[in-house]
């Protein structure tokens, strides 16, 4: 408009000045003169376009930190979904609180308020069970229909702080409240009379009552977890009711079949097998002894007194596990029977006694025979495997028709000492005494003849010899220069003769088990993995090496173990630790059962393999049994992996005697079983 002001002007000044035509029509041709302009017109317009521009990469930038901004809520929600999720499990597991599968955080606040003793109704209303909120209490939070506290200009933060002072001290769950990123807020007469509220603006500024929703929100949870760990845990252990059923087997006394196979007290097999029926047992565990069936002669089986323990059994209709013992039985303070290995082994042995495992010391081990006679006609014309496939099949030919019936539920082989898969490295008969490291055990000359042999082939024949600094039996790992941190069991030597060990056992478990499927054919086979979770916190895991695991901190020393088991489609069967380790003792003996037991699980699992447990250790207390049931039931597992079945070790002579706590022992197993919990009375 300006612009065109001028030209007026302009063209006014000019006319009077022209003389003639042709004068003012070269004038009129003439271009103008660019317009007049206001001062700080140019300046303006300027500052106006670097201002555009500004404006524009000011926008640019704030969507950028919108979309930051954005990716950073998505994280936030995560890992508040997460701990959320961490929260609802530790409730479920160690608070004992049934809450639904997709519970949020009202339905745990309600939870927690139930166990402190409010009342919660559906619509969130909480109070006590002698105060319920009157009319007037409903009336201090006046809201119209369709509008929330937030909307209405109306309601000041005086009346918010007027009425929560006269509300009685009653926890009020209002959803209205929460915008939608919170779960619930929660107002209790302290936070009510807390000075933030004195300074809240009018509640029609959002933004300051976000800040101080989340500033309640945060202060609300942190009441909330120190209320839960406050909360006692209840004696109804109902978070188990409709949880995986786990059959239950008690192992049998040893001491009910003497050394020449006579069944010796068939009215105390049947007390005690009347005792678990009343606790609602599944089945038995019955060891067959290699030496007491084929004691005195070889090739001569005796099974008299077994087949009138499985006629009683079968009386009870419980069913049966049976264990092919090839291993010697120190006895049990239960007053166990003290079984040898069969006579005619131990007279072999006494001329040759490189058939027995071998320390460095050259001091034999009569508790199971060396892996290195597997395949050496040394046992009268027989090599180790036959002698073992002989005896499974006497079993099966004469007790056929119980396989027939099904009575016989599974065969667990024997495959080492104490009947478990190891090497006999931490043996009482030896002098080692818990947590001492145990040794080597394979000094006898088969297995010398395999280690020179398996150094041959790598090109150093010098490394045919065991270890001389790996310590004694009850040696602590860093007073071995093979053990100790950075020590010799990581060098190239120690990881060639660590893997031979280890390769030895796995030979063997593959020659025995293919044998007894020739024998059982379709009857489920059980193989024992024991629990060495002594020196687990240290780098070289000492006990597990020489117990034959190749396990160290950087070394995954089950999977080859149990890669063979799934080839033969075995049940592990795992030796659990019911009793909880002490800082003092992790101290001590740096160990680590729950991390040796889930390294365990977790990689059977992977492989599909079927799992068991046993508990190691006679446990009657509520903790021990807690600790293996949660072992056994992982709630926090999403594929819903549990044990196959769970076999009892306990003390038969002290259950008779009425020494064991039965509503304890019932307690354990209708956890087991899934079953509703009443209230138990302690021991």
């Amino acid at each position: 408009m300006s612009g065109s002001l001028n030209d007026d002007s302009f063209h006014q000044d000019l006319q009077p000045r022209a003389n003639n035509v042709s004068d003012y029509l070269s004038h009129q041709l003439q271009p103008p003169p660019p317009p007049r302009r206001p001062r700080g017109f140019s300046a303006t317009a300027a500052a106006i376009g670097q201002t555009t521009s500004r404006a524009s990469a000011t926008g640019g930038k704030a969507k950028r930190e919108r979309e930051k901004e954005k990716e950073r809520t998505k994280l936030r929600e995560r890992h508040r979904r997460a701990i959320t999720s961490r929260i609802l499990a530790g409730l479920r597991q160690y608070g004992n609180f049934p809450l639904p599968a997709r519970a949020d955080m009202n339905d745990v606040l309600a939870a927690l308020a139930r166990e402190a003793g409010w009342v919660v109704e559906a619509d969130g209303t909480t109070y006590r069970h002698s105060t319920p909120p009157s009319q007037s209490q409903e009336a201090a939070f006046p809201v119209r229909s369709g509008e929330s506290p937030i909307s209405s200009g109306s309601f000041k933060s005086c009346s918010i702080k007027a009425a929560l002072d006269c509300q009685p001290s009653v926890h009020r769950i209002d959803e209205s409240l929460s915008p939608a990123s919170l779960d619930s807020v929660v107002i209790t007469e302290r936070d009510a009379k807390n000075e933030k509220y004195a300074a809240l603006s009018p509640l029609n500024s959002a933004h300051c009552l976000e800040d101080q929703i989340l500033s309640l929100k945060n202060q609300t949870f942190g009441q909330l977890m120190q209320l839960t760990q406050d909360i006692r845990p209840r004696e109804n252990e109902s978070q188990f009711r409709g949880t995986p059923y786990v059959p239950v087997y008690v192992m049998l006394s040893t001491g009910f079949i003497n050394n020449f196979c006579l069944l010796i007290d068939p009215d105390g097999v049947r007390q005690e097998l009347s005792h678990l029926k009343a606790l609602n047992v599944d089945g038995v565990i019955v060891d067959c002894w290699w030496g007491i069936i084929e004691a005195w002669n070889p090739q001569k089986y005796v099974w008299s007194g077994y087949r009138d323990l499985f006629n009683i059994i079968r009386e009870f209709k419980l069913k049966l596990q049976v264990v092919m013992a090839f291993h010697s039985c120190e006895g049990t303070e239960s007053g166990d029977a003290f079984i040898n290995l069969p006579q005619w082994v131990l007279e072999i042995g006494k001329e040759n006694p490189d058939i027995f495992f071998t320390d460095r010391e050259g001091r034999r081990n009569e508790d199971c025979l060396s892996w290195g006679i597997d395949k050496e006609r040394v046992l009268r014309g027989r090599t180790g495997m036959e002698v073992y496939f002989d005896f499974m099949r006497s079993f099966h030919t004469e007790f056929n028709d119980l396989f027939a019936e099904g009575f016989v539920s599974a065969i667990e082989v024997g495959l080492g000492a104490s009947g478990e898969l190891k090497y006999p490295s931490f043996s009482k008969r030896m002098g080692w005494s818990y947590p001492g490291i145990g040794e080597f055990q394979c000094y006898d000359k088969y297995l010398q003849q395999s280690l020179r042999k398996a150094a041959g082939l790598r090109g150093h024949s010098f490394w045919a010899r065991g270890p001389d600094n790996s310590g004694q039996y009850n040696s602590r790992p860093h007073e071995s220069g093979f053990f100790c941190e950075r020590g010799d069991y990581d060098s190239y030597y120690g990881r060639f003769f660590l893997q031979w060990y280890a390769q030895m056992l796995i030979y063997h478990v593959d020659n025995v088990l293919s044998l007894a499927s020739l024998v059982f054919e379709e009857t489920k086979f059980i193989v024992k993995i024991p629990a060495v979770y002594w020196c687990y916190k240290t780098s070289s895991h000492a006990a597990e090496l020489t117990a034959g695991f190749y396990n160290p901190s950087n070394q995954d020393g089950y999977s080859p173990v149990l890669d063979v088991l799934k080839k033969h489609s075995v049940i592990v069967k795992l030796v659990c630790s019911g009793m909880p380790v002490t800082g003092q003792e992790v101290d001590d003996t740096l160990a680590d059962p729950e991390s040796l037991s889930w390294q365990i699980l977790n990689s059977a699992w992977d492989r599909g393999l079927t799992v068991a447990g046993e508990n190691s250790l006679s446990c009657y207390d509520r903790e021990g049994h807690m600790r293996i049931i949660d072992m056994a039931k992982p709630r926090n597992d999403s594929d819903r992996h549990h044990f196959s079945f769970f076999a009892y070790r306990q003390q038969p002579a002290a259950l008779i005697q009425g020494a064991v706590c039965f509503p304890e022992l019932d307690y354990f197993i209708k956890c087991m079983h899934g079953e509703i919990v009443d209230d138990l009375v302690p021991c």
